[in-house]
Formats: structure tokens, C-alpha cells, sequence
């Protein structure tokens, strides 16, 4: 007999090693930022007591959610798992607009189920051109309504007990900041093969620019970044080379989200948005 109940954090940690076995390159210790971006927002499927099949439903404010982490276990597969998570996330975050991000053979079931593209985004692996501008400094939680504060322009919804978390090791952060304001920030973390940076959001293609080499320095070896279409080539010259590969479209069920998409360089998470 299936149930379906929330996950706690170490069924979350399962469901982010599923990921990582299905090739989708988690980052070490992501599941703990995860989970506390809404503790109730990460669905199970259990048989005879064993999780079968899981998916994130994160909602964020009053008005959004975003779908990710939609996995079943091999051995489960064409049982109506998958579907029975599916569709308690979409039970629970009724009302709201969802966003997710497709890969392309899952496109078209989803626009079947009501999403509508937005944008597409492409993964760009390289080792960046490094650099040292003294207006880049470390974030730490003193920052962190300032970071919250900015990053509104370029994320539907406050995420503060997700950032929180996200600032903090094994991940490292960093503000631009001229004048006293912050005018970009990126995040950079160990995955389980190479780095990954994201968000990396700024206000100009430059000062994305400069905090992607001061990350890729700290990472000390090629990154990923998962980059909006329309800013690839906004990004690309601060790479010695970066090879494209990766591509998946954001889609929303719902009224898209009013965004500063010029400002977005680099995709938080492709798990929650």
C-alpha cells in the first residue's frame, strides 16, 4: 500500500542522492539549504515503509512555488509513483504560480499540464577568467537583509530562511558592493564532481563578470552555471572557454513573475528556482 506524507531532512538528503545517481550533480550539503526553504515542502512516496518516489513543492511567499527533485526510484518506475507525487505537489501549491525547469523531453508533458515557456537556460562549464576587484567582499548573515533586499528584483518571492543557509559553508559568497550598496552577489559551492556558482545575479554584464572570476578562483577549477539564454553572451567573455551543455527551459503554470531577467547571470538551483 503507497502513502504519501511530507519528507523529513534526512529522506530530503535521500532524494538529493537519487539526484546525484541520476547524473543531475547535486551540490555537497544541499539538501540541508533545501529543506529550510520550507520544511514541509518536499513529498514522499512510501511502499512497506520505503520511499519510492519524492519531489520538492516549494512554496515561497503568498504566491509562488517551484517544482524540482521529481524522482523515482529505478526499480519503481511505471507504478504510478511518480504521477501520485506529482500531483500532491500540485495539490499543495494550488492557488499559486508554479514555476519548474524543464528538460526537453519533459517540455511538452508539461505544457500539456498547463506550464507555458518563459525562457530558456543553457549550462556553461569553464574555468573563468580570474580577477580580484577590491569592491568584491564576503557575505556573511549580517548581510543578509541587504541580500534579500536585492535580490527581489531577480527572484519572485522572499526566500530569506533559504539564503540564510545558502551563505553558509561548505558554499562560498560573495557581494559586490560600491557606494555602501550592493549592486550583485553570487554563491559558489562544491558539487559532487566540480563546482557549480548560483545565483549569480548583477547589474551589469562587468560586475557579473568580476564576481565570476573571484568564484572561480575560490573554486580553484572549472565551473557550472546554469546562464538565461538571452545573457550568454553577455557572460561568455569573462570565461577563458566555456562549453554549452546542459539546456532546460523555466516554465510557469500561472502568471510569470515580473523579473529583472537582465540581471540574472546565473540560476540559484534548477531544484528550487
Amino acid at each position: 500500500m503507497r502513502t504519501l506524507r511530507p519528507l523529513d531532512s534526512g529522506e530530503v538528503a535521500t532524494l538529493v542522492d537519487w539526484a546525484a545517481a541520476e547524473g543531475w550533480n547535486p551540490g555537497i550539503g544541499d539538501a540541508a539549504a533545501f529543506h529550510a526553504a520550507d520544511p514541509g515542502g518536499f513529498l514522499g512516496a512510501f511502499v512497506d515503509g520505503e520511499m519510492v518516489a519524492g519531489i520538492s513543492a516549494v512554496a515561497y511567499g503568498e504566491h509562488c512555488g517551484f517544482i524540482g527533485l521529481y524522482i523515482c526510484r529505478p526499480d519503481r518506475r511505471g507504478q504510478g509513483h511518480g504521477k501520485a507525487v506529482w500531483d500532491a505537489a500540485m495539490i499543495r501549491l494550488a492557488g499559486r504560480t508554479i514555476g519548474l525547469d524543464g528538460v526537453p523531453e519533459q517540455q511538452a508533458n508539461y505544457r500539456s499540464m498547463g506550464f507555458a515557456d518563459a525562457y530558456g537556460t543553457v549550462r556553461l562549464t569553464g574555468m573563468a577568467l580570474l580577477g580580484d576587484d577590491p569592491a568584491i567582499v564576503p557575505c556573511d548573515a549580517a548581510m543578509l537583509p541587504a541580500l534579500a533586499a536585492y535580490e527581489r528584483h531577480c527572484f519572485p518571492a522572499p526566500r530569506e530562511d533559504f539564503l540564510v543557509r545558502w551563505i553558509e559553508a561548505p558554499r562560498v559568497a560573495r557581494a559586490y558592493v560600491e557606494g555602501g550598496e550592493i549592486r550583485g552577489y553570487g554563491v559558489v559551492r562544491p558539487c559532487v564532481s566540480g563546482h557549480k556558482i548560483g545565483p549569480l545575479f548583477a547589474d551589469t554584464p562587468e560586475i557579473a563578470g568580476a564576481l565570476l572570476g573571484r568564484l572561480g578562483a575560490i573554486a580553484g577549477g572549472p565551473v557550472s552555471i546554469d546562464v538565461p539564454a538571452a545573457n550568454i553572451g553577455a557572460i561568455s567573455p569573462f570565461f577563458r572557454e566555456a562549453e554549452p551543455g546542459f539546456a532546460t527551459a523555466r516554465m510557469y503554470r500561472g502568471p510569470a513573475p515580473a523579473l529583472r531577467l537582465d540581471r540574472v547571470f546565473g540560476t540559484t538551483t534548477l531544484e528550487l528556482g
